[in-house]
């Protein structure tokens, strides 16, 4: 489009009648038109070429296993690069299609020389826009998140679905989209469970009576994790975390699985195994109230009970 503005302003008046002829001020001004849009096809093609060989590029990378790290890496950084890259294709050839503008440069020098107080307000103004900015390239060579990572921010359980110049898209585990800005990954901190590997563990409790065979648990607990292919075969292990004085017995399980997904569901068949298990066989072992009731001497001795009088 570009070209073809440009080749009609520059070659148009060329081509009228020669009984025709253009007023200086209208052929200087096309030629000037001309120049804009040659420098302007110039910097679309550049920048559309560059963009569409790294979109080519990310989609020869297969990001199907959520453990590849390699490819998340590379994914995030030439996203990153080539969002950057648009935009300052973009401000370049504004800038160089302005410089071919007469006046137009001493113009724009005369007024940020003239309009300091204005210059300061606008670049004030700008910080947030700029901290982003810089901060998605240090997102994009540090990478402390990468496309698909699973992280924990305000709270809040997803995947890295978009990372963009200026916010990063997470995608909950239930769809919402919460937005967040790139900014925020620089300055706060946050969870990110496949920085180095997506394996995580996960953990299970259970609140039972005193009377729970703990030994038992533990191997019931191996066996249920044997029998489901959400366990990667890596760790398992069961312990009393804690005790209550009349109350229960606190039993933490641990199991270790591909990634997040897969842990909370394995986390989730556990549970409910275990407690089918426990009913069906110990299920002196649920959890009850114990009370212990006290009468005095004097209801002791007259064979009285106290209670009668409540």
């Amino acid at each position: 489009m570009f070209a073809l503005l440009a080749i009609a302003c520059g070659a148009g008046p060329h081509f009228l009648p020669s009984d025709i002829a253009l007023p200086p001020v209208v052929v200087s001004a096309l030629s000037v038109l001309s120049s804009v849009f040659i420098v302007g096809a110039i910097g679309w093609a550049v920048t559309t070429t560059v963009d569409a060989l790294i979109k080519r590029r990310l989609s020869m990378l297969k990001m199907d296993q959520p453990d590849d790290l390699t490819a998340r890496k590379l994914a995030t950084r030439l996203d990153v690069t080539r969002r950057v890259w648009v935009v300052i294709g973009a401000i370049v050839s504004v800038a160089a299609a302005l410089t071919v503008i007469p006046g137009v440069r001493q113009f724009g020098v005369s007024l940020f020389a003239s309009a300091g107080i204005a210059g300061l307000a606008i670049g004030l103004a700008a910080r947030p826009v700029l901290s982003n900015l810089i901060a998605g390239l240090q997102i994009a060579f540090t990478q402390p998140i990468r496309i698909k990572d699973a992280v924990v921010v305000e709270g809040e359980w997803g995947w890295i679905e978009e990372i963009g110049l200026f916010y990063v898209v997470i995608k909950i585990w239930d769809w919402r989209r919460l937005v967040v800005p790139v900014s925020y990954f620089i300055e706060k901190p946050f969870q990110n469970w496949t920085r180095q590997s997506a394996s995580i563990i996960g953990s299970v409790f259970w609140y039972v009576d005193y009377r729970a065979p703990v030994k038992e648990m533990r191997e019931k607990l191996t066996e249920i994790c044997k029998s489901t292919t959400l366990w990667d075969g890596d760790v398992v292990n069961l312990q009393v975390s804690e005790t209550k004085d009349n109350a229960t017995l606190t039993i933490r399980a641990l199991a270790s699985a591909r990634n997040s997904p897969q842990a909370w569901d394995l986390r989730c068949y556990i549970r409910e195994e275990m407690i089918d298990w426990l009913q069906k066989e110990y299920p002196e072992a649920l959890p009850r109230v114990r009370a212990e009731a006290q009468f005095s001497d004097a209801g002791l001795m007259t064979g009285k009970d106290p209670r009668n009088d409540l």
